[in-house]
């Protein structure tokens, strides 16, 4: 159930944002073609594989319609079954190049109508359709999306498996004609090398053995065409942060970066980013799978949110984007639904800790406490710096261990993950290490064990973007430089920190509770189901270890039908969902890594939340908060290197 957020009293969206939203035209025309296409798309592809449905009473009428070319050619007709089916998608999205195709495509349809069948039904029912288009070609205005040479391999997987699965169904569509019994194998033979023109070993009496081949040669001709087209028509790629945007973002977040503890993540430079007319605010963002998907809250000043949110919606509307924000804060929230009609959902909530109210002192905070004493006792040391104090010998190292300690193939994180280490732009951010030298280690990374990086928060706040860990070293490492992070706090002039962001959060901590309804029971025990993939529970109570306070945040969209498409877009985003080859074919990196643990993208290995001695509960322990405490005693090493001791 979506929860609207309104900071308008008036409960009214402005004018100008609600012609950004709906336009000047109604949208009825797109999906109603769109729709048309699928329908005649499906029903010429069915005319062309079941020899039955071409003698059908609602084949009477699908031949009639744009685009069926009947009983005379079953190639012709799944063809162009499969091209209205490709076409129907743009034309819903007013896609302009979908609307060429189609305008071309239509009068094709209706020559051929008349030319094999003489149906003048057919030809007015094109020419109603293709007037139908001419008359609203102002609606299919949408600009093309970004794009790269992926989309063709991915063209090829999809088009060959569906070649192949239709293959399959057009071998048995005439069981009749069947000579002899073929097997599956012999089936499948048959059907690649119909999709390459040659003849398999499936045989057919009468015609019908000409029908099947022309019918898999039109699909394999299809699968090639629209891969070579979609290989080398002209790259429109996705765009990129440029040195002067970032430079401007820089500039917006040293005045308010300390609004959005997630503000910094917005200099990724695989995002865009668009502009209020003062420049006075921004909103970044990348295009995925057609979804504009923002993060955060708008940069800048509260005031400019409004005109950055209009070009954002504008560019959305101008390409036919949906439009999606991911992990906004509630005021990010209100004026994202006042000015542009939107609604909001809660997703989860941000762990924040205090670090004057922070201690290990007390029951609540007994495991921490053992397990950070039982690591130091083993001989690990940690280190926080800011990264501008890093030698280069040491900077290297970190980035090799933050690449080899990776456990995926590709990096991880959108919303709340930088993606780089020790860039030069990034020298406040602070890097924590975990040492301990060990005789007879070959590590290449000498005595470093493990890594957390934090971003800025403003002046005086940082946030926590990535954790890394030798998988050799012992369990706790997480927790060991999390509170070595916060015990140098003050020296940093750090009072706030931002850990990782827990997903459902509420619904978790209120479904083990004791009167939980049997709604929010199931609903608790469906996020645990799910977090054997992505880890929701044991993150949220990995945070709860540091008696954090929450801040909820939400997801902005447009409609509760486009959520779905919203969250494959985020998972895409993220790094869950990638076109990166499998694990098997992967170079290896060294020693078995870690998974990534940055915000939303990962949670820490259940090894590195296991409890300390004699807690006995593993990485499922919660506590509850303790009372303020002596600090963690400090001494500085030359070099203005901090090497930090947990009392």
């Amino acid at each position: 159930m979506s929860v609207r957020i309104d900071g308008d009293k008036s409960g009214q969206v402005p004018s100008k944002v609600r012609r950004i939203l709906s336009g000047p035209r109604p949208e009825s025309v797109p999906r109603l073609v769109g729709a048309a296409c699928t329908v005649v798309g499906l029903l010429d592809v069915a005319a062309g594989v079941f020899p039955r449905f071409r003698h059908s009473r609602i084949h009477t009428l699908a031949e009639v319609l744009p685009g069926a070319l009947g009983p005379f050619a079953a190639a012709l007709a799944i063809s162009a079954g499969v091209l209205l089916l490709l076409l129907a998608h743009g034309l819903k999205r007013r896609k302009r190049r979908a609307w060429r195709a189609a305008v071309v495509l239509l009068p094709a349809g209706a020559v051929a109508q008349f030319t094999y069948r003489h149906s003048v039904v057919g030809v007015l029912i094109a020419a109603a359709l293709l007037a139908l288009l001419l008359r609203h070609r102002s609606e299919f205005d949408a600009l093309p999306d970004p794009r790269s040479r992926w989309k063709a391999l991915a063209n090829f997987v999809l088009m060959s498996a569906g070649s192949i699965g239709l293959g399959l169904v057009i071998v048995n569509s005439h069981p009749k004609r069947l000579l002899g019994q073929p097997s599956i194998a012999d089936q499948l033979t048959h059907v690649l090398y119909g999709l390459f023109g040659f003849e398999g070993p499936v045989a057919y009496s009468g015609q019908v053995s000409w029908t099947v081949g022309y019918s898999l040669g039109a699909l394999g001709m299809l699968t090639a065409l629209t891969t070579v087209y979609l290989a080398f028509r002209p790259e429109h790629p996705a765009a990129r942060l440029t040195p002067a945007d970032e430079t401007h973002l820089r500039e917006l977040l040293a005045k308010h970066g300390a609004r959005d503890s997630l503000g910094h993540f917005a200099l990724r430079r695989d995002k865009a980013v668009v502009f209020s007319p003062s420049g006075k605010a921004a909103v970044t963002y990348r295009v995925v799978s057609g979804v504009m998907l923002a993060s955060g809250d708008p940069i800048g000043d509260v005031e400019a949110w409004p005109g950055a949110i209009e070009r954002f919606m504008e560019e959305a509307r101008a390409h036919s984007w949906t439009p999606a924000v991911m992990g906004c804060s509630e005021t990010g929230g209100e004026v994202w639904t006042r000015e542009t009609g939107l609604d909001a959902l809660e997703l989860g909530d941000e762990a924040i800790v205090d670090v004057k109210d922070f201690s290990l002192t007390g029951r609540a905070m007994r495991n921490v406490r053992q397990m950070v004493k039982r690591i130091e006792r083993n001989g690990y040391t940690t280190k926080v710096r800011r990264v501008s104090e890093l030698t280069d010998e040491e900077l290297t190292a970190v980035r090799g261990a933050a690449e080899a300690w990776r456990g995926t193939d590709t990096e991880r994180g959108f919303s709340m993950a930088l993606g780089r280490v020790g860039d030069p732009g990034d020298g406040d951010c602070v890097i924590v290490t975990a040492h301990r030298s060990e005789e007879g280690d070959t590590s290449p990374f000498g005595d470093l064990k493990a890594i957390q990086h934090f971003v800025p928060w403003g002046k005086d706040g940082m946030s926590l973007e990535l954790m890394r860990r030798d998988r050799a070293a012992d369990p706790g490492m997480n927790e060991l430089l999390i509170v070595a992070a916060l015990a140098a706090c003050p020296q940093l002039g750090i009072e706030r920190v931002s850990l990782n962001f827990a997903m459902f959060r509420s619904a978790l901590a209120r479904g083990e509770k004791i009167g939980a309804g049997p709604v929010l029971r199931i609903w608790r025990g469906l996020l645990v189901f799910l977090s054997r993939w992505f880890q929701i529970e044991s993150l949220y109570k990995f945070n709860a270890k540091f008696r954090p306070r929450w801040e909820p945040r939400f997801v902005v969209f447009r409609t509760t039908r486009d959520l779905p498409r919203i969250g494959l877009a985020a998972m895409q985003a993220e790094g869950f969902v990638t076109l990166a080859l499998p694990r098997l074919f992967a170079a290896r990196r060294g020693p078995k890594p870690a998974r990534p643990c940055a915000h939303l993208t990962a949670a820490p290995e259940p090894a590195d939340t296991a409890a300390g001695a004699g807690a006995g509960t593993g990485a499922d322990t919660t506590g509850t908060a303790g009372r303020p405490g002596p600090a963690p005693k400090t001494r500085t090493q030359p070099a203005a290197e901090r090497e930090v001791q947990v009392a």
